[in-house]
């Protein structure tokens, strides 16, 4: 991303989040925050969108971004439920957990770790919308070409001393691969209990014809916004290496899986279509 500008990926990925409010029924992921925080004053804007947001492609790929933030939650909750007290939203965004349940675990504390410029345009959108900043929570800005993940959330006030639960959704396809490992070793270097929740794309020599088409498509839209994909991984090669980082129990679901657990009893038609990205839970 640029460094003096916000991300515009979370920006989309904001409005998908958005448009699954006011059009999918019911909701995979509910987020009353989700048109306000998206900088968004009504529903009118979206509205007057529906044809382009109905779309086979769009549905998709709004099923998919709602799916993978219900899961993380889901994961988290499961994590909470070991002990866990300490949550980092790895590139946040506009991520809205904090604020919609700022209240709703004694004790949890959340770090919202994102680049100065895309974390600086949230507490903008979060002051235009009048969205309390909860205590619980702490901005982590990190500008990864001068600063460490590790060192910037110790610095403020993270405890490696204590297990965490991570999501980072929407950013590893993005990272270099050293990058990426490098975070992860992070994570699994923490004590048991501790995890992440992440996607990834699916390299392109695992995908149909088809899929590879709709990958390109995709891939060239996100390049025109100046955030290309960099990274892929087949799911086998990504196991070994989260186990030789330390990980020791894995869940990875596909669009079937996923389709299967969230979108089984829908009359509606909404699901996730093809398989070109991932969700992963490695836990310590």
């Amino acid at each position: 991303m640029h460094a003096d500008a916000p991300s515009r990926t979370a920006y989309r990925v904001a409005m998908h989040r958005a448009a699954h409010q006011l059009f999918d029924h019911p909701r995979i992921f509910d987020d009353p925050l989700a048109v306000s925080i998206a900088g968004l004053d009504d529903a009118s804007e979206l509205r007057a969108e529906r044809g382009r947001l109905q779309t086979p492609t769009a549905r998709h790929l709004r099923a998919f971004i709602a799916v993978r933030s219900r899961y993380a939650e889901d994961q988290l909750s499961h994590a909470i439920g070991h002990g866990v007290r300490q949550y980092v939203v790895l590139g946040a965004g506009l991520d809205t957990y904090a604020y919609r349940r700022p209240e709703a675990v004694d004790g949890l504390r959340v770090f919202e770790v994102d680049h100065p410029a895309t974390q600086a345009w949230k507490r903008d959108r979060l002051a235009h919308g009048r969205i309390p900043i909860p205590g619980s929570l702490t901005f982590v800005p990190v500008d990864f070409e001068h600063q460490t993940l590790a060192a910037a959330l110790v610095a403020a006030g993270f405890r490696t001393d204590q297990p965490a639960f991570f999501a980072w959704l929407g950013v590893v396809m993005y990272l270099t691969l050293e990058a990426a490992t490098s975070t992860l070793a992070f994570i699994g270097s923490l004590l048991a209990e501790s995890g992440v929740t992440f996607d990834y794309a699916i390299s392109r020599n695992a995908l149909t014809w088809m899929e590879r088409m709709a990958a390109d498509a995709l891939a060239a839209r996100v390049a025109r916004a100046g955030e290309p994909f960099r990274l892929f991984f087949e799911p086998a090669e990504l196991a070994q290496m989260l186990a030789n980082l330390g990980f020791g129990r894995l869940e990875d679901l596909g669009a079937a899986e996923l389709n299967a657990r969230y979108f089984h009893e829908r009359t509606d038609g909404l699901r996730i279509g093809g398989g070109l990205a991932r969700l992963m839970t490695a836990r310590r």
